[in-house]
């Protein structure tokens, strides 16, 4: 793009609510939530002026060491004596959900996997498991031995809930049967996580009626692939199936959750260049809107409960160097992208979707190794460096209009490869660079308008320079202190400072505090006073405005907030 790039704003005009979508988290390893880095991160999260961000993590029924590793985690919450009696010990069950809560958060409660006692034990017949633990392996991804006895495990944690948070405080929880039933979490059939959902909906409801309940928590939707299916057959069960439990027709589903991902980028130390799309992203929420509406829950609300630019979040560098992304300001730009492209599409659809980032942190990994994560070694990444952006957005939204927009066709164009059933690599090459974003005002006393934008493409190695005019208009007249904080290869960066200092594996002294200084939301220019004329009124009638205009350059890759507050 050589032209500049025009963004106008309407601070006078609002559009609707911008009710804070991406307020969503997590993590497979649920054991990291309590130690001292896991703590220190959601702590972040709590203190941030739209909290609180909701926490989903894994395996919080599984038995286990109680000590985190890399995809496991275990509570011990069920064990049973040599006559088969039940155990319960809520022990390192609650340590994480009131560590959650301490941190100034909420629980997005995942309800699995299966706890050992409970699992059918079919999964010990399978030949090809050699390893020490076959529970570990795979046991825990069976469906139960004895419905009726997950129902009375469910109804138990349920009642303990209800005893130590109160039902008031769990209404503002989220509850999720399961992760990804479609694939290798779940070793049952399509009607028997049904079944499951039908025993999990009666015990927790019977204990926790207000408790929000949703399913299936199932892969990306694509044309022909399992989680259509899934999707489908679920959304037809709950609707007017017959309920395994009660022998009535329908099971309550309070709202609906599945995931999507940018990418697939598997374990190969020598793989070739692939990145993620965008546009992938929002196609696969679009497939399931239509799933979704054409089952008849189109009044759901929707949480796409993994909403991230690739599938492996454990994954690093040494395992698909193609994972640099996410350590830069690109994995900043991609979700601020995909997240205002989100936003436009629930606009259009008058639908509600909350897309939720799987990322947190692993401890005692190499500094800057790829995970993904929102912080190494205590140093935060770019990336969340966008959600203290996001946070200090307004509740209200105004127009922001631009002629560098996502044309939708372009997407269709690039990704017309990608089979149906599951994505192949994609190297961004010829992708759009999109410059838009997010605009908003508190309508509260009018003395603030916040205009976030966004320069992504899909491309990691497209390196140009954009110039941006931006006209604001419908401020009130008066003065204003205007800042502009951006995220880019030099600002708000510490993978920049950390390769300035050498690519120390574990930094230490005075270049661990230069980095970690580099890892904090930074201006791009100095704050400035601007003077908005009387005649700049707030009246609807733009185009009798005057209005202000700023310019800048912003790169390939690079989120700034501009904010105007009213001195």
């Amino acid at each position: 793009m050589t032209a500049t790039c025009h963004i106008t704003v309407d601070a006078a005009h609002t559009t609707g609510a911008l009710d804070h979508a991406w307020r969503y988290i997590g993590y497979d390893e649920c054991n990291y939530t309590y130690t001292p880095e896991g703590k220190e991160l959601l702590a972040k999260f709590g203190a941030l002026p739209d909290a609180p961000y909701y926490v989903r993590t894994h395996f919080m029924f599984c038995n286990g060491s109680c000590h985190g590793t890399q995809k496991f985690g275990s509570s011990n919450i069920y064990r049973e004596n040599a006559d088969g009696n039940a155990i319960y010990d809520f022990t390192y069950y609650d340590l994480i959900l009131d560590t959650i809560l301490a941190t100034g958060n909420k629980p997005f409660v995942e309800l699995g996997f299966m706890p050992e006692p409970l699992v059918d034990p079919k999964y010990k017949e399978q030949p090809e498991l050699g390893g020490v633990n076959r529970y570990r392996e795979v046991g825990w991804t069976y469906p139960p031995a004895d419905y009726a006895k997950w129902h009375d495990f469910i109804g138990t944690v349920a009642r303990h809930l209800a005893d130590r948070y109160g039902s008031a405080e769990i209404a503002t929880w989220y509850f999720e049967l399961w992760n990804e039933p479609d694939i290798f979490y779940w070793h049952g059939t399509d009607d028997e996580y049904c079944m499951l959902f039908d025993y999990t909906e009666h015990a927790l409801h019977e204990a926790l009626p207000s408790a929000r309940l949703s399913g299936p928590a199932c892969t990306g939707i694509f044309l022909h692939n399992g989680s259509r299916t899934l999707m489908k057959t679920f959304l037809a069960h709950c609707r007017d199936g017959h309920n395994f439990c009660t022998n009535n027709t329908g099971t309550r589903l309070d709202f609906i959750t599945f995931h999507a991902k940018g990418s697939w980028l598997p374990g190969n130390d020598t793989a070739a260049k692939s990145v993620p799309s965008v546009g992938s992203l929002v196609h696969q929420t679009e497939l399931a809107l239509d799933v979704i509406k054409e089952e008849g829950f189109a009044d759901r609300e929707v949480v796409i409960s993994e909403a991230d630019p690739d599938g492996w979040a454990a994954g690093g560098i040494a395992d698909n160097p193609n994972m640099r992304f996410r350590n830069t300001e690109y994995y900043a730009s991609y979700v601020a992208a995909t997240y205002t492209r989100l936003h436009e599409l629930c606009v259009s659809r008058g639908v509600t979707v909350r897309p939720l980032a799987w990322a947190f942190m692993f401890p005692q990994e190499e500094c800057f190794s790829g995970t993904r994560t929102f912080s190494t070694q205590g140093i935060d990444k770019p990336v969340m460096n966008l959600f203290r952006m996001f946070a200090q957005l307004d509740d209200t939204a105004v127009t922001l209009n631009g002629d560098a927009e996502a044309d939708p066709s372009i997407d269709r164009a690039l990704i017309a490869d990608f089979d149906e059933a599951a994505p192949t690599r994609y190297t961004g090459e010829g992708a759009q660079t999109v410059i838009a974003g997010l605009a908003t005002r508190d309508t509260e006393t009018n003395d603030a308008v916040h205009i976030l934008l966004y320069s992504h493409c899909d491309d990691i190695d497209l390196h140009e320079t954009h110039d941006i005019d931006v006209q604001i208009n419908g401020l009130q007249p008066g003065r204003y202190q205007l800042t502009h904080q951006r995220i880019d290869h030099d600002y708000s960066n510490a993978h920049t400072r950390w390769l300035i200092e050498g690519s120390p594996k574990y930094p230490t002294g005075d270049q661990y505090e230069a980095i970690k200084q580099a890892s904090t939301l930074h201006d791009f220019v100095p704050a400035q006073a601007i003077v908005v004329p009387s005649s700049n009124t707030a009246s609807t009638d733009t185009s009798a405005q005057s209005g202000i205009t700023l310019q800048f350059a912003m790169p390939t890759h690079a989120v700034s907030l501009l904010t105007f507050t009213r001195l």
